[in-house]
């Protein structure tokens, strides 16, 4: 294992706290940090030391596939590492958007030669932990309960979008094409009528939250079609492809398979594509979103998904001096959170303290041992 230095993005719903204070930094920052990337994505790969100097992990990979992939992850995936660990950190919700699936990314990257909606050709599902209480937004809920959600503030402008609704999930995909097609003129007279309503609870709550920031942004009601769910320490969701959804605020470990495509719908000001986002939406309720942690050694947990880019698992170690042993496959990336550890895998070992992360190639071949006292999280890839 050797030392591996992330990058941050500072998108501007970022924390000017979460990842400073992870990291042991002053705080505030000097400026919103919304994600740390530690990974091989081109957009901010992270970077190992090489004669005194940093060095990307993705120029690495390219001159040593062999060596820090293995034979089997470069005839799955190609020479890239398939996956991305990230540390989100949301002051402010993220815009409502969905990725597209495997042949979607390969098919809209060919055809996207200005890179505007497909950066990657490559899908992005992916599972967030939260490490503190965790708002979002995720996945379709029940039609009925969401058009008895939008009859209740009486406007009657909503009543085609209610009466799709009541058409059960077949009437998703009109419900959603008439809110974010509604005419740009018309958006801040509807959201503002929505406000005005006498309506309560949980869901007037969220829409007068949103419209805060977003007063005039059809997106604001376009949230009350999906889950809310606030998630506890330990908890994660798990989104795959074609799945509407929104960060609200909270921190957390996210991991994915590598891949930066985003198709927006609102909630944001950057570029919103309503016609591409229709078309790679699932119209269909997601059940269960919120996923619990499956034990699988003493002080090691990990959140099942149905993919081959990754696999997350998290390990605590008390005081007690038992350490942990993990057979996971290379190449590996090791994320202290809390305490101070050690992390072997057979050709080196790194002591972390939070907020530093170490790499380990595939060529190492043996097991991670992790001791000492505090958290980690551990990234791999999900072939088995």
């Amino acid at each position: 294992m050797e030392l591996l230095q992330g990058r941050i993005r500072d998108y501007a719903w970022g924390s000017r706290t979460a990842i400073a204070q992870l990291q042991g930094r002053p705080v505030p920052s000097d400026g919103p940090e919304a994600e740390l990337w530690l990974g091989a994505h081109p957009g901010a790969p992270a970077t190992v030391e090489r004669a005194g100097a940093p060095v990307s992990l993705t120029e690495l990979l390219v001159a040593e596939p062999d060596h820090w992939l293995g034979e089997r992850l470069v005839g799955r995936f190609g020479i890239r590492l398939p996956f991305l660990l990230k540390v989100l950190a949301a002051d402010a919700p993220l815009s409502l958007q969905a990725h597209p699936d495997a042949e979607q990314a390969q098919a809209g990257h060919a055809a996207d030669a200005d890179r505007v909606n497909y950066v990657d050709p490559y899908h992005k599902p992916e599972l967030l932990v939260a490490l503190s209480e965790f708002d979002a937004l995720c996945g379709f809920r029940d039609p009925a309960v969401s058009a008895a959600a939008l009859a209740a503030f009486g406007v009657p402008a909503l009543e085609p979008v209610v009466a799709a609704l009541r058409a059960g999930p077949a009437g998703l995909r009109e419900a959603v094409r008439l809110l974010l097609s509604w005419p740009e003129a018309e958006r801040p007279g509807l959201v503002a009528d929505v406000l005005a309503a006498e309506a309560g609870g949980p869901d007037a709550t969220l829409a007068r939250g949103l419209a805060v920031d977003y007063p005039a942004d059809p997106g604001v009601l376009v949230a009350l079609l999906l889950h809310h769910v606030r998630l506890a320490p330990g908890e994660a969701i798990w989104m795959p492809a074609g799945n509407l959804h929104a960060y609200l605020s909270g921190t957390g470990v996210e991991i994915m398979a590598a891949s930066d495509n985003v198709l927006r719908g609102g909630l944001t000001p950057k570029r919103v594509d309503v016609r591409e986002l229709l078309r790679v939406l699932r119209f269909e309720v997601l059940d269960e979103p919120v996923v619990a942690p499956v034990p699988v050694a003493p002080g090691v947990v990990t959140w099942p998904v149905p993919v081959e880019d990754f696999a997350l698992h998290r390990v605590e170690l008390t005081a007690d001096g038992r350490g942990a042993w993990l057979a996971l496959p290379g190449p590996r990336v090791v994320l202290c959170r809390a305490g101070r550890l050690t992390v072997d895998d057979g050709v080196g070992t790194v002591v972390l303290e939070p907020g530093q992360a170490a790499v380990g190639s595939a060529a190492a071949g043996g097991p991670l041992v992790i001791g000492g006292e505090g958290e980690a999280f551990v990234a791999t890839c999900g072939l088995r």
